[in-house]
């Protein structure tokens, strides 16, 4: 349905626009690790979820998820670590999942294209370790995806 890709599409450019602003990312962590899942369109395929607010991520640890903690995350370290790691391991990212585990599954590095984009739009910089800066971090992932 249009309204739901309209939902989704605002849902995405949404946690873009904030994770931007605010530097930091959610997740859920247990002492066993990081909450995940597998893609809905695929069994073979891992979702690691993330989201822009403490309350999206704390609204989501229930069920299977009950013992997870909201966890914040720089978004240098998102970007840099978590990000090309995932792409490397073919690991979708889950955007501000619902309760229901309902959301966008994306890739890890359109995904860090988008915020690394989004940084330089609102002119924030960001400390990379093995960047030297937000612009070679684009040319390198660009290459990349």
């Amino acid at each position: 349905m249009a309204n739901d890709s309209a939902t989704t599409e605002r849902n995405y450019q949404l946690f873009i626009e904030r994770v931007a602003a605010s530097k930091l990312v959610w997740g859920l962590k247990s002492k066993n690790g990081w909450a995940n899942s597998h893609s809905a369109d695929s069994e073979d395929t891992d979702v690691v979820p993330f989201w822009s607010e403490r309350a999206y991520a704390k609204a989501c640890a229930r069920d299977d998820w009950k013992d997870f903690t909201p966890t914040e995350i720089p978004l240098g370290q998102f970007l840099e670590n978590w990000c090309v790691g995932m792409a490397e391991d073919d690991t979708l990212i889950g955007i501000n999942w619902d309760p229901k585990m309902l959301g966008e599954e994306e890739d890890a590095l359109g995904i860090a294209l988008d915020v690394a984009t989004q940084l330089k739009v609102i002119n924030s910089a960001i400390k990379f370790t093995g960047y030297a800066s937000i612009d070679e971090f684009i040319a390198e992932i660009s290459e990349d995806e």
